[in-house]
């Protein structure tokens, strides 16, 4: 099946309630475009769907662990994450990171919260030997500081920033630690020109593809709920953005998955 994959999504949530009533037509629309996608896990019980999910299509995997900030009363239970990782299909750790865009910048006990729960899922990462599923808002340089205290032991931690946002001296950073750098819908909206400079200056060997579905559907989807098809639109204007063929890039992307999660 893998072989078979033309597009791939990186990240998408197709176990929310967003798809509770047609989630068949996605699949199969998923099917008819050749589109693999990874199912993200954003606390114990989203997790576990996705891993379900995930384990009855060859064209899913999954991530398990918890967001920064969308469970803040929920701790991060090492056991039972492991325990769902041992699933064949579960590719990485996360969606985890921090996320300071809604908090007060003052509140150092949030802060210190997010970060405690970071640490834990790259323990956990490290301990299994999965990349991680990285997820930042207003927070990359913090990012980088964790994520460089813990690759000086641990060489081969590495994983994805997910709907990058950053700067491209950022993303280099990023890239030096071993991290691909994923790109969703908004880099085709008509005004997004700040994603252009990373998509055109980094090697197309550090780009993955992705939705982050059902949020932030690319043109001429955007204002609908997204879906992993729909990836087909990031993959072309990456192309257009770096004005190399569309086929090689499409390929490119694909493999960029496949080794970055450790599928081939």
């Amino acid at each position: 099946m893998i072989n078979a994959l033309r597009f791939f999504d990186s990240h998408c949530q197709l176990q929310f309630p967003e798809f509770k009533d047609d989630l068949p037509l996605v699949l199969e629309r998923m099917r008819e475009n050749n589109v693999g996608a990874i199912v993200v896990g954003t606390d114990y019980e989203m997790s576990r769907a996705a891993v379900e999910l995930a384990g009855t299509h060859e064209f899913l995997w999954a991530t398990v662990g918890v967001h920064p900030n969308d469970s803040k009363n929920v701790e991060f239970n090492s056991d039972q994450f492991e325990d769902l990782a041992n699933s064949e299909k579960v590719v990485a750790i996360g969606e985890c990171g921090l996320d300071y865009y809604r908090n007060d910048p003052g509140d150092a006990l949030e802060r210190e919260r997010q970060m405690r729960l970071f640490r834990k899922q790259i323990e956990l990462a490290v301990k299994i030997s999965k990349p991680l599923m990285v997820h930042s808002r207003n927070a990359y340089e913090d990012i980088i500081e964790i994520i460089s205290e813990y690759k000086k032991d641990n060489r081969n931690l590495s994983g994805v920033i997910h709907f990058y946002s950053g700067s491209l001296d950022q993303a280099k950073k990023f890239i030096e630690l071993g991290f691909a750098i994923s790109f969703a819908g908004p880099i085709t909206f008509p005004k997004a020109t700040e994603y252009s400079e990373v998509i055109r200056n980094i090697p197309i060997t550090s780009i993955l593809s992705e939705t982050d579905a059902p949020f932030a559907a690319p043109l001429p989807y955007r204002g609908k709920r997204n879906e992993p098809s729909y990836v087909i639109e990031v993959v072309k204007k990456i192309a257009e953005i770096r004005g190399e063929d569309f086929e090689i890039v499409r390929e490119a992307l694909v493999q960029n998955i496949l080794r970055t999660f450790k599928l081939v």
